[in-house]
């Protein structure tokens, strides 16, 4: 295989892997008590920049059940096991365009995609012995969504995604593409260090794995969603993720607007702790490192304690990406995105998660801050 043609795999795996997700979660519906706090809804707490940081919303610290043990979970996610998190602040909403603009005005940060890409970074996600590709190969760009005219086996993922010179958070489907009109949308083709940079800038940090999970269930214990076990609330929809009741994954209509895409930020109903599209629209990176079992060793180590504020593993390890060396580095995604769908990917649940080169931005991961 030419060098080529091994990094373009490569960038294809990696969006495989960062859209595929695992199916289904159980739980019970309804408010749950957590340990320590009253049963019903919590109160919805927003800062205004003088009680507590504008369009923040305070996430009460407590103990959960992390993960689940549900029939349709991926082993990922198991088991479920009890943690306890301290109080914190979250951003309301994704980081958005026009907040991120203005990050890129005040700094001149230039992103990861509109970097030549850094060999160093991108060997690691090779299988070892790969040779340097040349320099035209290494161009500035990143990883784009652009479907199928007609159904494909969702086995083939690459025909779906393309690296696409040109694309960044400005113009996020590539060059032809832009934001216009779309400043109250979840930032996207941010890597993982330009989520970094811009939360120091911002005087916040990436939440933990824990601290995520912990604010997407919005205190609902082990429900399947963030809002409850039903899919659909009075026949609507709850969150921005594929319709395949108007076309079949990964089909687009190039007459109808091409790729499925991100909708402004906050379109759908806030959970209980009054932070919206927790699930959907956009992954959302957060700090830990990435392993496919670190559920299951931390249950192991805490027994039926619960742990508190886990900070994650120390590495990488994922043996489930073809291609790709099992202790590549990676960092943990969450949420899902808009293009999860029933048939394929269900990663719209507090419970899902996966693993993402963090130097590798793609058109469906963005991020949300917090603060203590």
């Amino acid at each position: 295989m030419s060098t080529i043609k091994t990094l373009q795999g490569r960038r294809r795996l990696l969006a495989g892997g960062a859209v595929l997700a695992a199916c289904g979660a159980g739980g019970a519906w309804g408010w749950r008590a957590l340990a320590g706090a009253h049963a019903g809804p919590p109160r919805v707490r927003i800062g205004d920049g003088t009680n507590g940081p504008k369009g923040m919303a305070w996430v009460p610290g407590g103990t959960f059940l992390m993960g689940s043990d549900a029939r349709m979970a991926a082993d990922n996610e198991r088991p479920a096991h009890p943690v306890r998190v301290q109080g914190f602040w979250m951003d309301v909403t994704h980081v958005t365009n026009d907040q991120f603009a203005t990050f890129v005005r005040e700094t001149g940060y230039v992103t990861t995609a509109e970097r030549t890409p850094d060999w160093d970074t991108v060997r690691v996600q090779l299988l070892p012995g790969t040779p340097r590709p040349p320099a035209e190969v290494l161009v500035p760009g990143a990883m784009v969504f652009v479907g199928t005219p007609d159904p494909v086996s969702l086995r083939d993922y690459w025909r779906w995604w393309r690296y696409v010179p040109g694309a960044d958070w400005r113009h996020p489907g590539g060059p032809q593409t832009s934001i216009e009109g779309k400043g109250g949308h979840p930032v996207v083709q941010v890597s993982y260090v330009d989520a970094l940079a811009y939360a120091e800038w911002a005087g916040k940090r990436l939440p933990t794995e824990a601290e995520w999970e912990f604010a997407a269930r919005g205190g609902l214990e082990q429900a399947t969603y963030a809002w409850g076990d039903q899919l659909l609330v009075d026949g609507q929809r709850q969150a921005n993720y594929w319709d395949n009741s108007q076309r079949p994954f990964p089909v687009v209509n190039p007459r109808a607007g091409g790729a499925a895409g991100t909708v402004a930020a906050g379109s759908f109903p806030a959970n209980g702790y009054g932070l919206y599209d927790m699930t959907g629209n956009a992954w959302q990176w957060v700090a830990d490192w990435y392993r496919s079992d670190y559920f299951a060793r931390q249950a192991k180590a805490a027994g039926k304690r619960p742990i508190d504020d886990p900070q994650g593993p120390d590495d990488s390890y994922d043996p489930d990406e073809p291609g790709v060396p099992a202790n590549a580095p990676k960092r943990v995604i969450r949420g899902g995105s808009f293009l999860c769908d029933e048939s394929y990917c269900l990663s719209y649940r507090p419970s899902a998660r996966r693993g993402s080169d963090p130097y590798s931005p793609m058109s469906h991961i963005g991020f949300r801050l917090v603060q203590a």
